[in-house]
């Protein structure tokens, strides 16, 4: 597979489809860089959240915060300022916040650059909301990742209660379906498929299968 060496792919869809699951495995198996773009989103909530920051009332404090901030991702870890906070940010506290924080424009902008630079040499694979239409609009592969409302509710509560997270898969459901509605309808970069981008409905499929879809979508993108 030396001929994906430097493909850029974008895997886009909304939360809870599976998308860094699936990132992860792809990276694994083309030996690309993983970039997870809604980590460095969750690490910014986390980080308003801890310094009892008002999203309204605070802008260019926050603004200043972000700005001198450290992010750091690895294969399997999230760090800022050189604290891990991997587990801290899949609580629900921060799924319910990061959308407001990710809405902020000036945030926006700040991360897409820094994603940008993370991604300019290719060989990488990023998921998150925008990638395909705002962060790499000429990435060799363009994927929107989805599944139902219900599917997406019972990977998150599995997800949660694997890291101890308590919480019905009703309030589960809930606030997927309203990360969705923000998400679709924010000013900034608003979550949408890319006119060239396939779409993958991933309710029926194992997680291999879907990986091997994607691999599979990644040769011939380069034929």
């Amino acid at each position: 597979m030396e001929n994906l060496a430097k493909i850029t792919i974008a895997l886009d869809g909304p939360a809870g489809a599976g998308k860094s699951t699936v990132a992860r495995l792809v990276a694994q198996k083309l030996k690309l860089v993983y970039i997870n773009t809604g980590s460095m989103y969750r690490a910014v909530a986390w980080l308003i959240l801890k310094n009892n920051l008002d999203l309204n009332l605070q802008k260019k404090e926050i603004l200043e915060l972000v700005e001198k901030a450290e992010i750091l991702l690895t294969q399997d870890d999230v760090f800022i300022n050189g604290q891990q906070i991997t587990e801290q940010i899949r609580e629900p506290e921060i799924s319910r916040f990061v959308s407001p924080v990710s809405a902020m424009s000036e945030i926006r902008t700040q991360l897409v650059k820094l994603q940008q630079a993370l991604g300019k040499n290719g060989g990488v694979i990023l998921d998150g909301r925008d990638i395909g239409t705002t962060v790499f609009p000429e990435a060799d592969l363009k994927v929107f990742l989805v599944a139902s409302s219900k599917e997406r509710a019972l990977r998150r509560q599995k997800q949660q209660m694997a890291g101890g997270i308590e919480q019905s898969l009703e309030e589960v459901q809930a606030e997927i379906e309203k990360r969705d509605y923000l998400d679709c309808n924010r000013e900034i970069s608003p979550l949408r498929q890319a006119p060239d981008a396939i779409l993958v409905d991933t309710d029926n499929l194992s997680i291999k299968q879907v990986v091997d879809k994607i691999i599979d979508l990644a040769q011939k993108s380069l034929n």
